[in-house]
């Protein structure tokens, strides 16, 4: 029996969780004040209804639509979603002001009234049941060794998280777990600015609430913002089904497709810092297709060819953003023949884009002044020489998806990758207004999902990377029209901190990309400089579901031997990390004194694998490997480099597997049951 798919108990709990029963619409999740009232659910006065019921055929998932409007005109519209095989349920409020009219379309309408103060909206504002609330929380991305940090805090006072500087996962981490005495519930917050999160100890159990931190505004007639989306899966039992019932869900309803096909291990390569020259500012049509050329000759396919930082005109600076077109010096054919040359050998081009940051003096900043908003000196948190591009604005709005479909089309991208080095905050709320407080984030995010929904729409199978200084905007309502190729901009080639990295990652969005970089010295610490070709070790620690390999076209053939070979390995490994429940087996202390342990399993196939890393100065010479199988099982072991094999009961192996491998390095069990 699966213990980690849901059952009628879990659903019965999921019922008493945020659930609509079609007609109590005060007890909708939603609370807000306007002109100083203060509502819940959408009150009778808004006369209230259900105007919409539908199902999508493919997932099964129901979306219900409810709409009110009170005699103020204001309107409240929400969107509840449930999903048929999953314990969970789903909330999106969008508010919109008609007017004392009623139709923004009539011309009788004085478009320059204006609503009440609509303040304090808050998804959720309910008590979840449950008994000895512990709150299992993170920091996110934080630009630095400090980031990927989890924590469990008794929620025995007020709790309260919002991230820093309106990036969604920096400083505090849009994903929850409140873990009672014999259940959990998986709380994700979907805004990628500046949310806010809070917990609240209550009698019987916990009150949660998200909402946008910074708004509190009037709304004219015709406009609509919109509420984070709150997502919130519930189970019974332990936090191991409740972390492997949400990885499920994700790889089955949230992680992107590539062309109609479930994701698949990607292998990534490139070639940069060409000549010396920053970034991809090098990179010509003559040198990608003569890399690629090397790279298949040499038998490294990729899956897919990255081009990052640079391919525009910069002057040589990959930072001068704002010049939206192929750089012709370097492809004087705009990158038609490079994507023509990955299409034909079945590899996707990865493009990197950072449309939100405009850089001085560019086109975007001579020519269209008035779509840039332009941070004020005093208390401006980013390069003076850098503003943002107001994706609020609808015609620079249009002018983003023409532009970029333009350069998807005529490039042959089939991945679109957005990057976003840029903290916002300061720069909204210098636009905002009196009483406007929050509306330039607002429309700002409601452009900024536009825009990639009509890059999804336009160029059927593309797929979308998220980052932004690495993951720092990697929120589930980003995470549901992209995945995390670029998941941190810190520590790639330091094996512990990239331990802590994936621990997190594997948890909550569990498809990413590493590399095979190796920063430790002779000595096994890591500093400043310090770099080894990549080799067994780097590829030990780097597996994850999508892989950079740092080997170089031009690198000889006995550094081509070593990363073909343990390609082969993270290929193997790979199906499993996409396909299977994941069981971290050590702490991640970022520690290189430590061994790092993790399992996964596919109980319906009755395999998976386990891997061991013993770091750079991990003193033991044993380590006891504990994996989680089924009771009363056998299985053969199989080490995935040299083939040997052995067979254990799995009382045995649960017992523990002494393992002894040298200092910095690695090795992996697959399993199956027999």
């Amino acid at each position: 029996m699966d213990r980690i798919a849901a059952t009628t108990d879990d659903f019965g709990f999921a019922g008493n969780v945020f659930r609509f029963d079609g007609e109590d619409f005060g007890s909708i999740p939603l609370s807000f004040t306007y002109g100083g009232e203060e509502f819940r659910g959408i009150p009778e006065e808004f006369s209230p209804m259900v105007i919409e019921v539908r199902e999508d055929l493919m997932s099964g998932r129901k979306t219900t639509v409810i709409a009110g409007r009170n005699d103020d005109g204001l309107e409240v519209v929400a969107h509840f979603n449930e999903y048929p095989d999953f314990p969970v349920c789903e909330w999106i409020f969008f508010l919109s002001y008609a007017g004392l009219e009623g139709n923004v379309a009539a011309a009788s309408v004085d478009f320059s009234q204006k609503s009440k103060i609509l303040e304090n909206v808050k998804v959720g504002d309910r008590l979840i049941k449950g008994s000895s609330p512990v709150l299992y929380h993170g920091n996110g991305d934080t630009c630095n060794d400090e980031g990927y940090e989890m924590w469990k805090d008794p929620v025995d006072r007020e709790l309260v998280y919002s991230p820093s500087s309106g990036v969604s996962c920096c400083g505090a981490l849009p994903y929850f777990r409140l873990i009672f005495k014999d259940c959990c519930v998986n709380m994700a917050v979907g805004w990628t600015g500046g949310w806010e999160a809070g917990f609240k100890p209550e009698k019987g159990g916990v009150r949660v609430y998200a909402k946008q931190k910074n708004f509190r505004t009037y709304l004219k007639p015709g406009e609509t913002v919109r509420t984070p989306r709150l997502t919130l899966m519930c189970s019974k039992g332990d936090e191991a089904r409740s972390r492997n019932m949400w990885r499920r869900w994700m790889f089955k309803h949230i992680v992107p497709d590539m062309g109609g096909k479930p994701i698949k291990p990607l292998l990534c390569l490139h070639t940069w810092m060409i000549d010396g020259k920053e970034e991809f500012t090098g990179c010509t049509e003559q040198n990608q297709l003569a890399a690629i050329d090397e790279y298949i000759r040499k038998g490294m396919k990729p899956d897919v060819w990255w081009i990052d930082a640079g391919w525009y005109p910069c002057d040589g600076h990959w930072v001068v953003t704002g010049n939206w077109w192929p750089n012709p010096e370097n492809f004087p054919n705009g990158l038609g023949p490079v994507g023509k040359k990955c299409t034909e050998n079945d590899i996707a081009l990865l493009l990197w884009f950072e449309l939100e940051r405009v850089h001085v003096d560019t086109w975007l900043d001579k020519n269209k002044p008035e779509w840039i908003i332009r941070e004020p000196d005093e208390g401006r948190m980013n390069v003076p020489s850098f503003n943002l591009l107001n994706l609020g604005n609808s015609e620079c709005l249009d002018w983003a998806i023409e532009t970029v479909n333009k350069i998807i089309k005529d490039g042959g991208v089939k991945i679109y990758r957005q990057d976003f080095n840029f903290a916002p905050a300061n720069a909204w709320q210098s636009a905002d207004g009196e009483d406007r407080a929050g509306m330039t984030e607002n429309t700002h995010i409601i452009g900024y999902y536009k825009l990639w929904d009509r890059i999804l729409d336009a160029n059927p199978g593309i797929l979308i990377d998220s980052c932004s200084s690495g993951g720092r905007r990697n929120d589930l309502e980003t995470m549901r029209r992209s995945v995390a190729l670029h998941y941190t901009d810190v520590g790639y080639g330091v094996h512990p901190v990239k331990q802590k990295q994936h621990r997190m990652m594997f948890e909550w969005i569990p498809y990413f990309r590493a590399h095979t970089y190796n920063w430790d010295d002779e000595n096994g610490d890591y500093t400043p400089g310090a770099s080894k070709p990549s080799d067994e070790y780097a590829y030990h620690c780097a597996m994850a579901p999508a892989l950079t390999s740092m080997i170089e076209y031009y690198d000889d053939e006995n550094r081509f031997e070593i990363g073909n070979r343990m390609t082969k390995l993270w290929r193997r490994a790979a199906e499993y990390m996409i396909g299977g429940d994941y069981y971290p087996l050590t702490e991640c202390r970022k520690s290189n004194e430590d061994y790092y342990a993790m399992q996964f399993d596919r109980p319906d196939r009755g395999d998976g694998f386990v891997q061991v890393v013993r770091n750079t100065k991990a003193p033991e010479d044993e380590f006891i490997l504990k994996p989680v199988l089924e009771k009363g099982a056998k299985y053969c072991f199989e080490n995935g480099e040299t083939g040997e094999k052995f067979t254990l009961s799995s009382k045995k192996a649960m017992e523990g597997i002494s393992v002894k491998i040298p200092k910095r390095s690695g090795i992996i069990y697959f399993y199956t049951k027999i």
